[in-house]
């Protein structure tokens, strides 16, 4: 078939990957804009733009497709389907129309729960024990077509949103590509009407850690916000990101840290930072990061 896929962060790249391996033809990968980012504001082309640049497809780039011109130029590739992967703009109806088989979207959530932006980071964040993967045929309601295909997968105790992102995006992968194989084999089911919850962007206000909640919410959070943004505190003016964490049964005046190994007292029980970063520095575990950093015990994260 004749694709046009459409996709911007990391997630996205074993699906394109796994569609030019295919007998498929990509014809044109669609992307977010080049951003400014960082602490020099340089200009970074997305994940899937530069893998494009790499497999030798061609890139476009529209900071939305609500204009003729664009929708034009969509229309003129002619495509069978589109592909949707975390693209980051909602498609107007214009652009759902134009290819004859559809378009195509995969979803890191079990449709109706976690419709929306960051459906792996607020499943990880509310504790969920189970996600998986929905392809779905897309509308214009958000995340509201019917599903194609749909595969569980348990949400691991130790899971961050970085290694869940990534079984979820290899999973995607390969599940399309058996859908695209095996047209014949597709029964699409309507969504329920019942569980729908949304997955609204994270923002860096509430990735600040409460320690005065209990150590089950503030390590989920840890997890689910790992790497990015990532859950954070203050620590003598410093701001610190945690980016994974464990529980521990221990108690002590919240938000202070009571073991030198990293244990940290929240409303009930406690967490033991495994992975932390200062401003500019790269990762580290605790042991490392206390070997260049002036944290005490006894001393109070808020």
């Amino acid at each position: 078939m004749r694709l046009i896929f459409m996709g911007t962060p990391e997630f996205s790249i074993p699906t394109l990957n796994a569609l030019v391996k295919s007998q498929h033809n990509v014809l044109c990968v669609y992307t977010q804009p080049p951003r400014a980012a960082g602490r020099g504001k340089k200009t970074h082309l997305s994940a899937v733009h530069s893998r494009a640049h790499e497999l030798g497809l061609p890139v476009k780039t529209p900071n939305n497709l609500n204009n003729s011109v664009d929708i034009d130029e969509f229309a003129e590739l002619k495509p069978d389907a589109v592909i949707v992967v975390a693209y980051g703009q909602i498609l107007p109806e214009k652009i759902l129309k134009i290819p004859k088989k559809g378009c195509i979207n995969i979803h890191a959530s079990l449709l109706p729960r976690w419709r929306g932006a960051a459906p792996i980071h607020r499943a990880i964040i509310s504790g969920d024990h189970e996600t998986g993967i929905c392809i779905m045929s897309m509308e214009l309601g958000l995340d509201t077509g019917p599903i194609i295909a749909q595969e569980r997968t348990p949400i691991l105790k130790s899971d961050t949103t970085r290694e869940l992102s990534s079984r979820l995006a290899f999973l995607g992968s390969e599940m399309l590509i058996k859908v695209l194989t095996y047209p014949q084999n597709i029964n699409m089911i309507k969504q329920s009407e019942e569980g729908v919850t949304y997955a609204k962007k994270i923002n860096k206000i509430e990735a600040r850690i409460d320690w005065s909640l209990s150590a089950d919410r503030v390590e989920c959070l840890v997890r689910g916000l790992s790497n990015f943004p990532g859950a954070w505190t203050m620590h003598n003016g410093v701001r610190l990101k945690l980016l994974d964490a464990e529980l521990v049964e221990k108690n002590g005046p919240i938000g202070t840290i009571i073991d030198e190994s990293g244990v940290v007292a929240c409303g009930s029980n406690a967490i033991r930072i495994l992975s932390i970063q200062r401003p500019g520095k790269a990762e580290q575990d605790w042991k490392s990061f206390t070997h260049g950093y002036q944290i005490n015990h006894a001393d109070t994260l808020n």
